[in-house]
Order: structure tokens, then C-alpha cells, then sequence
């Protein structure tokens, strides 16, 4: 596809920003529709219902500022690294403006459709239905490629009915994805289902205004929390290429068992009663520093499945009854793009897709459109978003190609096992992906993936950043398509950025004394040594 071409982007949430952003870099012209009125996608709070998930009034982020940077603005370095989702938010914005984004964005507009149009065959090129909300205008508009950047956090998953005497529960059966704040649930007792993060949040945060809060869970969770070693944010040190390389070296047993005995000297899972079957990096971890607190003080207490309901209380699989005004769900959400065929992504039983690297949809012919931000990781969505676009782009203007068909297929298909082999089997671990190694994979189809070794030839303190340090989307800025100049800089002074809004009193450090210190200290030893031998 040559350049200047009409691209459609759906959603202007995290990765919906970001495409729109490399499709300018790169001469290609977009349009994006966003059916709500403002930009942040779920990141944006509002008091009331809106379509899609939205965070709660006290979320906030799980991945630290660092990691969830876009790789050419990074986050200021007032921010805490934790941040409340209005700062997530005000940076989107900032981001945008930064950009020129907003001009490229149609707000109030409903993607109905998007089919193949006519000359598809010929042409590869896009038909989408498109409704305005507020006059009830529709028009088809065609495009020459098609970035959907909807996410996946769309359509609760709400499996109520499933659990006998739901009907009969006289309080209110609600999922996550309505919660705003406690309000409303204040002197009630509450059941919380789903020990997630949203789970976790919302059964801590009810424990300060309900007399009784149960948190019920179906496999367990391993907790991470937010602090890691030094007072760091976990990813610091977790999310680098020191442990990637340790990891791939170290038998999965020894690395297993080694996680397991650092989760487990903070909090005994066993003990507890909430240890999974699986191993810490076999299911999405729960990233919480609040909840094992509120459970040792018998704020929040925890429970296995729900079994049934009767009028004014909940039962458990163990036979244990207690007595709920309310019952929160917080048990995700379910793969959803209601403006395309089923037949375009191939969804399999509604539980994973037939796309390519979590991208490329193998039941078209042409590869015009593409899913950005459909994926998962242990790291935030917007770097990756972003490299996805990056990619997206140059195969786009015909920069870079696709495997054939039948390779793509077997590739998906030997994904397929992989991820049976090593996730429990639920929905959102069928998009799963190890975050540096797929970065990587991204980089090099780009042409910006970074060669340590020879960077560590010309410049060992930036390579050893690059190593030791958290692998943010500057390092793929470093180099190729899309370089930036800032980049070394920003990688170089991540550290000092993360350190910032964590300081408080100036530093008293003691002077470390030098290597001749210790010559000296060796010196007078020898000098007292001949002294008292020549004397005595």
C-alpha cells in the first residue's frame, strides 16, 4: 500500500492514540471514530455507565510509569509511579496535544460496520457503516486499511446465571465494570467474585465502610506487590533483560520454585488457602500491596467458589453460608467486535481468535486490517500498542511483509498448544504475551530492535541501562524507522525520573572511602607488625 492512503482507526483509547500517531509519522492518513465523547477509552472515570468498561473512582495503575510510557514521551517525572488513573488520563491528553491527534478523531461516531468493500479483491480496501450519536446520521465511508483498537475490555464477562437461586437474591447482583466508588454499599455485607485486580481493589476498598466483606475465589492467585526490592517498583527489576536471559538459562523448575519460595516468604499461598495449581507466571498475577493486610485484620475474608444463592445470603462450594446485602463480579470481560463477522477473526468457541502475532486476522486475504492492543501482558498495553502500529504501518505501505498463509496458520496453531500447555485454560491467556520477547519480535519486523552487544561496544553505560534496568519503548527508539533523539537520554534518566516523586528529605549519604583507604589500613597493619616483632 503505497503512502498517503486513508486508514480507519476504531477506538481512541490507549492504542487507539497511538496508531493514529504512527499513522502521521509515516505519511498515512487517519481517521479515527470513537463512539464516547471523549478520549482514554476505559482509563477516562465517569459517574455514570458508559459504553465499555471504565475504571473505578480509586483505581490505579499496576505497571509503574516507566514501563508505560509511549517510547518518545516519556511520563513527567513529578508522577508517581503508581499513578491515579485522572494522571493516566491527563497524560493522554497531553500526549494528543503533543501530537495533533484530536483533529483526527471523530467523536460520537458508532462504527457499525466494517466489511470487505466491493474492489476488495482488487484492492484490499474497507467499507465501514458509521453512526453519529447525536443526530442519528449514518454514512459509509471506504479505507484503504483498518486498525481496530477497541481492546478487550469491552463485554463483561457476567456468568451469574450459572450459580442456582441468583433469580431469588433479594440485593443487588452487579458486575466491576458498574462499580465507581463505596458508595451505596456503606453498612451492608458484601460478596466480591473474582480474585483479580479489580477483585482485589474493590474488596479492599469496601472493607473500610462494610462491616463484612468475603472475597470468593475459583483457582487461587499468586500476589505480587506493588514494592519491590529497595522500595522499587516491581517491574525495576522484574521486567529487564538481565532476567529475561537468567529465566531462559535457569531450568523452569529452578525459576518456578525460586519465584514461588519469594511470593511465598512474603505470604505462605498455602497457608492461606489461595495457592493456584498453576505456578506465578502460569496465570496473570495479582499485583495488590493493600489486600493481605485487610485480610490478616479480618477486613476482607476469604472464600472458595460460589456454590448458589438464597434470598439474603450467598453459599460456597465448602458448605460455608454467609449473610450479603450485595454481590460485586469481577470476573472480566469477553472478546467483542460487534462491527465485525465472526468469520473475519475466526473466533473460535468465544474463547481465542485466529490471528496472527495477536494482529493479523489469517481469514483475509489481504492483510489491510489489523488488531492493535488486542493483547496481554504483564506489562502495560501503550508500548506495545504502539510497536504494534509501528508495525502495523510498514506492512501497510508495503515496507514489510507477512509470512505466507499456511506458515502464519501454523504459527498461530502452535501458539494455540503453547499457551494450553502454560496458562490454565481462560480467555484473556489465549492473548498472552511474554512482554520483552514479543517487543523484540516487533522491533526486528520494524527494523528498530537494538543490538546490545554492539551498543555495549560504543557505549557501556547506556548498555548496561538497557540490561539491568526496566525494558521500557525508548530502547526501541534507539535505532530504524521511527529513531528518535531523545531516546538515549530518556532511558538514561529513567532511574532518576522513577527516584523523583519518591524523595522527601535531602540525601545525608556517608563519604564511601576509596580503594586507598584500605591500602592505608593494610600499611599501618604491616608497620605495627614489624614494630612489635623488631621490639618484642
Amino acid at each position: 500500500m503505497a503512502s498517503g492512503k486513508r486508514i480507519a482507526i476504531i477506538g481512541c483509547g490507549a492504542s487507539g492514540l497511538a496508531a493514529i500517531k504512527v499513522c502521521l509519522e509515516d505519511g498515512l492518513e487517519p481517521m479515527c471514530f470513537e463512539k464516547n465523547h471523549d478520549i482514554g477509552g476505559l482509563w477516562r472515570f465517569e459517574e455514570s455507565k458508559k459504553n465499555g468498561a471504565t475504571v473505578y473512582r480509586s483505581t490505579h495503575v499496576n505497571t509503574s510509569k516507566e514501563m508505560m510510557s509511549y517510547s518518545d514521551f516519556p511520563l513527567p517525572k513529578e508522577y508517581a509511579n503508581y499513578m491515579h488513573n485522572p494522571y493516566v488520563l491527563k497524560y493522554y491528553r497531553m500526549y494528543a496535544e503533543r501530537f495533533g491527534l484530536l483533529k483526527h478523531i471523530q467523536f460520537h461516531t458508532e462504527v457499525l460496520s466494517c466489511d470487505f468493500a466491493d474492489d476488495y479483491s482488487e484492492t484490499g480496501n474497507w467499507e465501514l457503516k458509521v453512526k453519529n450519536s447525536k443526530t442519528g446520521e449514518e454514512r459509509v465511508e471506504i479505507f484503504n486499511g483498518v486498525m481496530v483498537a477497541v481492546g478487550h475490555h469491552a463485554v463483561p464477562n457476567f456468568p451469574v446465571s450459572e450459580f442456582a437461586g441468583s433469580e431469588k437474591f433479594k440485593g443487588p447482583i452487579t458486575h466491576s465494570t458498574d462499580y465507581r466508588d463505596f458508595k451505596g454499599f456503606e453498612d451492608k455485607n458484601i460478596v466480591v467474585v473474582g480474585m483479580g485486580n479489580s477483585g482485589a481493589d474493590i474488596a479492599v476498598e469496601l472493607s473500610w465502610h462494610c462491616p463484612k466483606v468475603c472475597l470468593s475465589t475459583r483457582k487461587g492467585s499468586w500476589i505480587f506487590g506493588r514494592v519491590g526490592g529497595k522500595g522499587y517498583p516491581l517491574d525495576y527489576a522484574f521486567m529487564t533483560r538481565y532476567n529475561l536471559l537468567r529465566m531462559s538459562i535457569l531450568p523452569e523448575s529452578y525459576t518456578r520454585a525460586e519465584l514461588e519460595a519469594s511470593l511465598n516468604g512474603v505470604i505462605d499461598h498455602a497457608n492461606w488457602g489461595i495457592k493456584p495449581k498453576n505456578g506465578p507466571l502460569n496465570q496473570h498475577p495479582l499485583i495488590t500491596s493493600a489486600l493481605p493486610d485487610r485480610i490478616l485484620n479480618g477486613s476482607v475474608t476469604m472464600k472458595p467458589n460460589v456454590q448458589r444463592f438464597k434470598e439474603d445470603s450467598v453459599v460456597f462450594v465448602d458448605g460455608s453460608e454467609v449473610k450479603a446485602d450485595a454481590v460485586v463480579f469481577a470476573t472480566g470481560y469477553v472478546f467483542s467486535f460487534p462491527f465485525l463477522k465472526d468469520s473475519l477473526i475466526n473466533l473460535r468457541n468465544k474463547t481465542s481468535t485466529d490471528v496472527y502475532q495477536n494482529m493479523w486476522p489469517l481469514s483475509v486475504k489481504h492483510n489491510t486490517l489489523c488488531m492493535i492492543g488486542h493483547v496481554q501482558a504483564l506489562a502495560t498495553v501503550n508500548p506495545l500498542a504502539e510497536m504494534q502500529s509501528r508495525w502495523a504501518t510498514r506492512v501497510f505501505k508495503g515496507l514489510s511483509k507477512l509470512p505466507s498463509e499456511g506458515e502464519m496458520r501454523n504459527q498461530v496453531e502452535e501458539k494455540h498448544k503453547q499457551m494450553k500447555s502454560h496458562y490454565y485454560d481462560s480467555q484473556r491467556h489465549t492473548i498472552e504475551v511474554d512482554h520483552i520477547p514479543y517487543m523484540d519480535f516487533l522491533a526486528k519486523e520494524i527494523g528498530c530492535k537494538p543490538n546490545l552487544f554492539r551498543i555495549a561496544l560504543t557505549d557501556l553505560p547506556l548498555a548496561k541501562k538497557m540490561f539491568f534496568e526496566y525494558c521500557t519503548g525508548y530502547q526501541y527508539r534507539l535505532v530504524g524507522p521511527g529513531k528518535w533523539s531523545g531516546a538515549r537520554e530518556a532511558i538514561m534518566t529513567q532511574t532518576e525520573r522513577m527516584l523523583h516523586p519518591l524523595k522527601c528529605l535531602p540525601m545525608h549519604e556517608e563519604k564511601k572511602s576509596g580503594w586507598w583507604s584500605y591500602f592505608i589500613v593494610v600499611a599501618i597493619a604491616m608497620v605495627i607488625y614489624f614494630v612489635f616483632n623488631k621490639c618484642y
